[in-house]
């Protein structure tokens, strides 16, 4: 497993490397490579935090459905206008497409619009607050198409989801999350990262960019609800572990609803809400920023596992997802291969 890993940092530079692996309910390996910090010449360990990226929405989706299993929302719910989920919060009237966006449209990335392209409102105007951003969007940038016909990833959408969970919890997207999904999972360390190399936590790695990308010039807190945590491989492996649907420990949300959570729509049927899946009946998500690279993912042969590293280059995200097989695969009493890759 330690050679597999170091051809992958070797082949793509990697400072560093982070990997968590449960069987069955129970890690049963964890184990950092390389470097969190080169200047300092600190190594890294399996407790450096990193940023996680957009696995930061499955986290969201669980908050979500947190609420829906209590009957505080429905997936048909609206989220702008009148009687909707956030009402009039972010404008006194709203296009006629943005009025008919649901719930389910958010997780499913069906809204219409926002996707994460060159024009993605969450890379726009650092300087404005979420609410400002949301306000800003809803007026300058119009959905292309109507909400449930089409599939586009939107990191926008998700950022509207934190606001749902602020203001049906009364809390702050990040303390409710801590609470209600982190808590019940046994994560205590997760917590929204920072902007800056001055903001970086305690224990948190240096992140390095590749072809320009700076990893500290975005507004990453703003991001909490699509891409702002920050947690060890082995946080996402004990959240994993706690929503993957298995016996081996209790999990934090109904099998029901894992069941409707882990669903796909007409539109993809290779993402559900808040979830990559495919007909294996694996389950994923992945993270990207300039400076990192992320995947978590539970198999359905009862393994979860999460790889993070500090960098980003060309041809990293795949190389990543292929290298937690091959190690996960070199194990033969794991038997990962019960579950084909994806």
């Amino acid at each position: 497993m330690a050679e597999i890993a170091a051809q992958f940092m070797t082949k793509y530079k990697a400072p560093g490397l982070s990997v968590a692996i449960s069987q069955h309910g129970q890690i049963v390996y964890r184990i950092g490579f390389g470097m969190a910090d080169q200047a300092a010449g600190e190594k890294l360990t399996p407790d450096n935090l990193f940023r996680i990226g957009s696995i930061s929405k499955p986290i969201t989706s669980v908050a979500i459905f947190t609420f829906i299993e209590k009957g505080r929302l429905k997936l048909s719910d609206l989220i702008f206008g009148s009687g909707a989920a956030l009402g009039f919060d972010f404008g006194g009237s709203y296009p006629d497409r943005v009025r008919r966006i649901t719930l389910e449209h958010l997780l499913t990335h069906t809204c219409g619009g926002w996707e994460n392209d060159g024009n993605d409102p969450m890379f726009l105007n650092p300087a404005m607050s979420a609410k400002a951003l949301i306000r800003w969007t809803l007026e300058n940038q119009a959905l292309n198409y109507e909400p449930g016909t089409r599939y586009a990833y939107s990191n926008f959408g998700y950022c509207i989801l934190g606001r749902v969970i602020e203001k049906v919890s009364g809390k702050s997207y990040a303390e409710f999350v801590e609470q209600e999904v982190f808590a019940r999972c046994g994560i205590a360390d997760m917590r929204i990262g920072g902007n800056t190399l001055l903001d970086t936590a305690p224990g948190e790695v240096v992140y390095y960019g590749q072809n320009g990308g700076s990893p500290y010039g975005m507004n990453v807190r703003r991001m909490d609800s699509h891409g702002g945590w920050i947690g060890t491989p082995t946080d996402l492996v004990q959240f994993a572990m706690h929503v993957d649907g298995f016996s081996y420990l209790p999990d934090i949300l109904e099998q029901s609803t894992i069941e409707t959570m882990t669903t796909p729509t007409s539109a993809n049927p290779n993402y559900a809400k808040g979830w990559f899946v495919n007909e294996l009946g694996n389950w994923w998500h992945t993270g990207s920023l300039p400076g990192l690279r992320t995947v978590m993912m539970r198999t359905s042969s009862g393994l979860c596992w999460a790889g993070f590293t500090n960098t980003h280059t060309e041809g990293i995200a795949l190389a990543l997802d292929q290298m937690m097989w091959d190690m996960a695969e070199s194990v033969p009493s794991w038997r990962v291969n019960d579950s084909p890759r994806r």
